[in-house]
């Protein structure tokens, strides 16, 4: 019944002269913004710019909340502008194409993840990299700059337009309520997973053991790798296991960290707080790598000096992020092939539900994404 709603208020958006052809066809959207970074969830209405020739609209049917989502709007990492909707992991249905689109139909599934344009140009866009375009808009609290330079609002909303490059297209017999954090949790750790060639026999490690690093250990596990597992507590020790980890280390029982320097072939760190990066750099071989994902708040950002670097000499450190376009459609078809999907729990599309989410996510509290069914949305 919403996705007729919506399908019909499209329509009269496109084919009315009044009211609507003024406000130049932009699309009425509700959704979840906070005021300021100690501020609370509220219902906020506003409006999306028009279908544009190469657009698609996406009725979001479910959206995952992201560590990031709580960084930026706690302003972890500068001040945004308010009021701001959150959520760039976003899987729904297309109720409306523009007349130039080619790739969506009306009725297909699709996806969105941290990225909704970029300048298309550069040499990053044209290698497939626009997650690194200097000229990329974000999905939320971003300026639109082929939009009027309008702020891009998230995925906590029922309604989403986006150019049909941009959009991921969900493959048949997807498990729908768990594809929305692959869109980004899942490119974030399938991308440096696949660039640094993790075969079968590697001895890899998963440094955080939340949304991130479960999704790297099923990665990985899937490949043949032999994974550990370092997190904080002993809460997700058998958890771990299950998913096929060999060893899960507690890093606050030192005698569970003895003997494990040169182990590891690859390493991948997911941690979203102040670490000490070096002590996991010590655990790479000779040759090896290790992966950065994981972005603290400003207040809290590790380091590593150089002294450290040289004495940890012939092991490579790199950082990756997220990744293009090409690679999140490789990334989601692989996972949906493969049965990886995120572990998630339901929550209402509410606003106390969502400010508890966000609790729960800083404490370390939720085993491993919440999402949100947008579909309970009043």
């Amino acid at each position: 019944m919403k996705t007729k709603a919506l399908l019909f208020m499209v329509l009269c958006l496109c084919c009315m002269g009044s009211v609507q052809a003024q406000q130049d066809g932009r699309i009425p959207a509700k959704g979840f913004a906070l005021d300021a970074p100690d501020g609370k969830f509220r219902t906020y209405e506003f409006t999306r710019h028009a279908l544009g020739d190469n657009d698609i609209l996406i009725e979001t049917l479910y959206a995952g909340i992201c560590h990031s989502d709580i960084h930026t709007v706690h302003a972890d990492w500068g001040m945004p502008v308010y009021p701001l909707v959150p959520g760039h992991e976003i899987a729904g249905r297309v109720v409306a194409v523009g007349k130039d689109v080619t790739k969506f139909k009306v009725g297909d599934l699709a996806g969105v993840g941290c990225l909704v344009n970029s300048c298309r140009h550069c040499d990053e866009c044209e290698t497939g990299d626009e997650q690194n375009c200097t000229g990329r808009v974000l999905t939320y609290a971003s300026k639109d700059y082929h939009h009027g330079n309008e702020l891009t609002q998230g995925g906590y909303s029922d309604n989403i337009v986006i150019s049909e490059d941009f959009a991921i297209r969900i493959p048949d017999g997807a498990d729908l309520k768990r594809v929305a954090p692959l869109l980004c949790a899942g490119i974030t750790t399938y991308s440096p997973i696949d660039f640094s060639r993790v075969k079968s026999g590697d001895k890899t490690a998963v440094a955080g053991f939340g949304g991130l690093g479960h999704l790297a250990v099923k990665y990985m596990v899937r490949r043949g790798a032999e994974v550990t597992v370092f997190d904080v507590t002993d809460d997700k020790r058998q958890t771990a296991l299950d998913m096929g980890a060999v060893r899960y280390v507690n890093i606050n029982r030192p005698e569970e960290m003895e003997g494990l320097e040169k182990q590891f072939d690859f390493l991948i760190s997911t941690v979203p707080v102040g670490y000490d990066m070096s002590s996991y750099l010590k655990m790479v071989r000779r040759g090896g790598e290790m992966a950065v994902v994981g972005l603290p708040s400003f207040k809290e950002m590790p380091s590593i000096d150089a002294n450290t670097l040289i004495h940890i000499e012939h092991c490579k450190l790199y950082g990756s992020l997220i990744g293009g376009i090409r690679k999140t459609q490789e990334m989601l078809d692989y996972s949906v092939s493969n049965g990886i999907y995120p572990d998630v729990e339901l929550i209402e599309a509410d606003c106390a539900a969502i400010d508890e989410a966000y609790r729960n996510v800083q404490q370390g509290k939720v085993q491993f994404r919440y999402v949100i069914d947008m579909s309970t949305m009043k």
